[in-house]
């Protein structure tokens, strides 16, 4: 049996054991993909993406995509809700909430929100390996 489809593809109605499940997906398709340095990253965006789906979205439904790329993997959190998060830097420490979107910056390497086609919207980032790893 080869190496994996360079994407996966996951439906669900999020709860608060979804990020727990969805972190070890990415982290062994990571490992299948020869990018586990990049799961600490994947994993804290992936879990803060989920959270907002379970915050914001009234019905919880969502779409995760893993799709492997050439030295980077790029994960992508689709809803239906037409409620654009908001990015703050200004964000207190003491804040329960309004971190996600500054965790997120912090460890992609770039990022961005999609609107849907027939509404939703698309959440995605990507991370890729260091130049440096990447060999001759």
């Amino acid at each position: 049996m080869g190496p994996r489809a360079p994407q996966y593809r996951m439906s669900l109605t999020a709860g608060e054991h979804s990020a727990r499940h969805i972190r070890r997906i990415v982290r062994s398709f990571l490992a299948e993909w020869g990018m586990p340095e990049l799961s600490d990253a994947a994993e804290l965006g992936v879990t803060e993406l989920v959270a907002n789906v379970v915050r914001h979205v009234p019905d919880r439904r969502c779409t995760v995509v893993l799709l492997r790329q050439t030295a980077a993997v790029r994960v992508e959190v689709s809803d239906g809700s037409d409620q654009v998060p908001s990015f703050s830097s200004d964000v207190s420490p003491d804040s329960e909430t309004g971190r996600g979107l500054v965790l997120l910056d912090a460890v992609a390497d770039k990022w961005g929100v999609d609107a849907g086609p027939g509404g939703g919207k698309t959440v995605w980032f990507e991370c890729a390996v260091a130049a440096d790893a990447l060999g001759p």
